[in-house]
């Protein structure tokens, strides 16, 4: 009986749950349509009916004013032939009238207005074209800064800090002696000592052959990183025909600075070859020669040598001015004694040095004349005679008389510098340099 019964209780039961379930569904309805509602109320319902605005003036805190340092910046150039004061400013980018006018007319900035052409010029410049400051090399070496000042500037010279740098160089011969030193680098200024420290041996105007070669070491003097001037050859060597000439600058504490061989011989001789650095022959001595004026065969006693008008004319040796002037075929004439048993003559002078006058005491290479074409000439040259106890003779052929030697007191420390130069050179030729700083 019991297990017939079970599955009507079991379905009652089931019937009881069903009738809770709904009872309970339809008694949440209510409660949550207030919810949906309330989740569809707009949100300007919500707050008062009207709102309230405030507005407050805040203080900010003050903040210094940033300082910015107006951007400069340099420029270099260099004088140019025929440049002004405003065309130089303009290639600076220089836009300053008060700086222009500076440099224009006062006093403190004269040795601006009279640059050489090459000079060099820097300048400060500010973002507007205003010049702070420029700054150039004075003829001693100084340097000159001119500053701005307030609304003006101000010039300052700065002592010259002078460096001296030692420079090597070789060369070999295959047109001429110049311009082998020109392709290796050379300043004229030493080609042209070069010139006169070998020109007792050699004669430039015929010697010189095809493959000579030279080697020379010399100073160079600079002033705050620009080159002031070419200073003096301190070792040299010429190889002209094969034969090896050699010398080396000393100054003792007996003698003067000179140059010397190795073995301490002077270099020198008590006369030069040529009176002028270096020029063309265009007439030597001769026995018998077409004179180009007179149109006549004559003996020319002398050797001319071509150079422009004005070119300087130098004594070939220490001496006294015997005579000096105009006369006949020689036109403006000077004669120069020397040790007693020699006397040169410089003529077809333009002019005379200035305050030359008769009795005066010249050192070799002092200048005496300038080249011209004054007496019996047909082209501007320098007629040059060299005489022995008045007897004429050929100057690039007669022995020459040396100088004296290093002095016994000054030998030691002579050999120990010609030691050292010597091993350079030595050293040069050997390793065949072409150039070498």
């Amino acid at each position: 009986m019991l297990t017939q019964n079970l599955p009507d209780q079991e379905r009652k039961m089931l019937e009881s749950k069903k009738k809770l379930r709904w009872f309970v569904t339809l008694s949440t309805m209510p409660l949550l349509g207030v919810v949906t509602a309330f989740g569809l109320v707009p949100q300007s319902n919500l707050g008062p009916d009207s709102a309230k605005v405030a507005i407050e003036q805040i203080a900010l805190p003050k903040i210094a004013p940033s300082v910015t340092t107006a951007a400069s910046f340099w420029r270099t150039e260099r004088m140019q032939r025929g440049d002004t004061v405003a065309e130089l400013l303009r290639r600076l980018n220089v836009e300053d009238a008060a700086a222009s006018n500076y440099l224009r007319h006062t006093a403190e900035a004269e040795s601006f207005r009279k640059l050489a052409v090459g000079k060099e010029v820097q300048a400060e410049i500010n973002a507007v074209g205003g010049l702070v400051s420029l700054r150039y090399m004075g003829d001693n070496g100084a340097q000159i800064v001119i500053d701005k000042q307030g609304e003006g500037y101000k010039t300052h010279i700065q002592p010259a800090q002078l460096e001296k740098r030692l420079f090597v160089r070789t060369g070999e011969i295959k047109t001429s002696l110049y311009a082998a030193t020109d392709a290796a680098g050379m300043p004229e200024a030493a080609a042209n000592q070069l010139a006169e420290i070998f020109g007792g041996d050699i004669d430039f105007h015929h010697d010189l052959r095809k493959g000579d070669k030279f080697t020379a070491v010399y100073e160079m003097t600079y002033s705050n990183g620009e080159l002031v001037h070419t200073g003096r050859i301190q070792a040299a060597e010429f190889i002209n025909q094969r034969q090896v000439y050699r010398a080396v600058y000393f100054q003792g504490n007996t003698q003067q600075g000179d140059y010397f061989t190795p073995e301490g011989k002077s270099v020198r001789k008590t006369f030069l070859r040529s009176p002028i650095e270096f020029s063309r022959v265009s007439s030597g001595f001769s026995n018998s020669r077409f004179h180009p004026v007179l149109n006549k065969w004559r003996a020319h006693r002398g050797v001319d040598f071509a150079a422009p008008i004005g070119t300087k004319v130098k004594a070939t040796s220490d001496g006294v001015v015997s005579s000096f002037g105009k006369q006949g075929g020689y036109g403006n004439f000077v004669t120069v004694s020397h040790q007693g048993h020699f006397t040169t003559v410089y003529g077809h002078l333009s002019r005379f040095a200035k305050g030359l006058h008769k009795g005066q005491r010249v050192a070799q290479g002092d200048a005496i004349g300038y080249v011209g074409m004054t007496g019996l000439t047909n082209g501007p040259h320098l007629h040059y005679e060299f005489r022995v106890d008045g007897q004429q003779r050929d100057p690039l052929r007669v022995a020459l008389p040396n100088a004296q030697p290093v002095g016994a007191a000054d030998k030691t420390a002579f050999q120990s510098l010609a030691d050292n130069f010597v091993a350079r050179l030595n050293q040069l030729r050997n390793t065949n340099l072409a150039k070498l700083d």
